[in-house]
């Protein structure tokens, strides 16, 4: 029955991966057809995004298999409930790109967001897409070094978040801001940062895994 729990517990971190992989996919060109107003690249990622929905509710699914199968205990049941709010976090991390998408396509053929604040954004997406990358080498690989890496990666993204909220608050002199603009600059700088966010919850709940392991 070990064995059987062993190779299922495979099956779910081999589509933590999977998934987190598409979510790399959709943040690259959400943040490109933010860039880029690209029409295509914006339909990409909003289309996918029922993948990435498709994958959670899989994993969703077998976990759910293992708790009526396996009735695991203590570590065991801990960990599964993790992957259960893993599996949620990639899920929304997936439609936060999906949402940055459709501000890029809404806007088309202008920019969305305030020039301003474009700058910001676009490093904010940046970072970003490393947060996500390292949340796919951490499921992939469970090499601690990216623990701190996507945590300490959340600090950058919270500075530039502050950034932009400062920017947009404060009274504008030398040009004219449309309401709109500052609704697609507000909504963007909120996807942004949680998306970090929930890179970094994933990032934590592999933490607390990984310190429960028994020592070799």
């Amino acid at each position: 029955m070990r064995e059987v729990f062993q190779q299922n517990l495979a099956e779910v971190q081999q589509g933590l991966v999977e998934a987190a992989q598409h979510v790399v996919f959709a943040i690259e060109n959400a943040v490109a057809a933010l860039d880029h107003s690209d029409v295509s690249l914006a339909d990409q990622v909003i289309s996918g995004d029922l993948l990435i929905d498709d994958l959670s509710a899989r994993i969703d699914d077998l976990t759910l298999e293992i708790l009526l199968l396996q009735a695991p205990v203590a570590n065991d049941l801990r960990f599964i409930v993790d992957t259960m709010r893993m599996s949620a976090s990639l899920e929304r991390m997936g439609d936060l790109a999906a949402h940055i998408a459709q501000l890029a396509r809404m806007r088309f053929p202008e920019s969305a967001g305030v020039e301003v604040v474009r700058e910001q954004l676009l490093e904010m997406g940046h970072h970003a897409i490393s947060q996500a990358k390292r949340v796919e080498s951490l499921l992939r690989t469970e090499d601690p070094k990216y623990i701190d890496e996507t945590i300490n990666g959340d600090d950058a993204v919270d500075a530039l978040h502050k950034q932009v909220l400062d920017t947009l608050t404060r009274p504008q002199e030398n040009f004219w801001i449309s309401s709109s603009q500052v609704v697609d600059a507000t909504l963007a700088n909120r996807y942004l940062e949680r998306f970090s966010d929930h890179a970094v919850s994933i990032a934590r709940r592999i933490h607390r895994s990984l310190e429960d392991e028994p020592a070799q």
